[in-house]
């Protein structure tokens, strides 16, 4: 199987070594790729955004697989282009990376779906952000709607941090989500996707705030570790059963069928699971700890998802 990964970060480096140990990976090649992967594949310097480039890329090097790495390329369309010449691609298109696009649609999907979450408050003013601080009380937990590559989340007990924060949003992107804040551990998921058919990975955990309990600021993820012994032993199954699945199927009913990974995001709080995020993409670090544990064959289960035969 000839494979092009788009992505240059630690996140692809796994994503490599776990793809080219496997006999089924006859070519992998790595799009702009970074001196981890370059011992391992084959590094091509392209603009992983560009959905031009990445066609003309897969198209030359005849790939059988197209996985895409990091969020930006599948906010871009690229998954859909790659898609619309024929090639299978892990990674939802455009319409359905809105997941991770845009917290408040995400917030707007898991309504639909029954799926357990924060209660949350979609702020475009500043009178509304203040008024939604004020309605949720501390910790303030602040989110930025668009991406922000893992960074655009505050948590704090002070509020002018909070209202910084949540202006700092509006100016940038014009909404920002204002929610309730959620007690416990927390944990990741990954669930592998075709568009109605959803395979868990092992759970992870990350550490996303800088220094000891929690007291610094978020960092997007600072290292993971996986098996997590502390977690109830069918959290995976139950996770695919309260959230993956139903938002997979809520997808599937408005058109935009997801193929790809969705990252759950998780806080098992003293009143149950609830939903902190989600990602369309593997996560970084906890890929580097969940991929370092699987035995079966990824460039089997990825084209598996990506062809609908999961």
């Amino acid at each position: 199987m000839k494979i092009l990964l788009l992505g240059s970060g630690a996140r692809e480096h796994a994503l490599a070594r776990a793809l080219a140990r496997d006999p089924q990976t006859t070519e992998l090649v790595v799009a702009p790729g970074n001196p981890g992967t370059a011992a391992i594949a084959t590094n091509l310097n392209i603009d992983p955004c560009v959905p031009e480039e990445v066609v003309a890329l897969a198209t030359q090097m005849g790939a059988d697989l197209v996985v895409v790495g990091p969020e930006a390329p599948l906010v871009a369309g690229v998954a859909d282009a790659v898609r619309d010449v024929g090639i299978p691609c892990f990674g939802p298109g455009a319409e359905a990376a809105r997941l991770e696009g845009s917290k408040a649609f995400a917030k707007e999907v898991m309504a639909a779906a029954g799926v357990p979450t924060a209660e949350a408050a979609v702020c475009t003013t500043e009178a509304e952000l203040t008024a939604a601080l004020d309605r949720f009380g501390a910790p303030y937990v602040v989110k930025e709607d668009g991406l922000a590559a893992g960074k655009g989340v505050v948590v704090t007990d002070e509020r002018p941090v909070a209202l910084v924060h949540g202006r700092a949003c509006l100016s940038r992107g014009g909404r920002v989500v204002v929610e309730d804040y959620l007690d416990g551990p927390e944990a990741s998921l990954f669930c592998v996707c075709d568009g109605a058919t959803v395979r868990p990975l092992a759970p992870a955990q990350d550490f996303k705030r800088l220094l000891d309990d929690d007291a610094g600021p978020n960092t997007g993820g600072m290292g993971a570790y996986s098996p997590l012994p502390w977690a109830p032993a069918d959290l995976a199954e139950q996770v695919v059963r309260e959230v993956a699945q139903p938002v997979v199927d809520e997808m599937a009913r408005r058109g935009t069928g997801f193929i790809g990974l969705l990252y759950c995001g998780l806080a098992l709080t003293g009143r149950g699971l609830r939903v902190v995020e989600f990602n369309v993409r593997f996560g970084d670090p906890e890929t580097q700890a969940v991929l370092a544990r699987l035995t079966s064959s990824l460039p089997e289960l990825l084209h598996a998802a990506a062809t609908g035969r999961l």
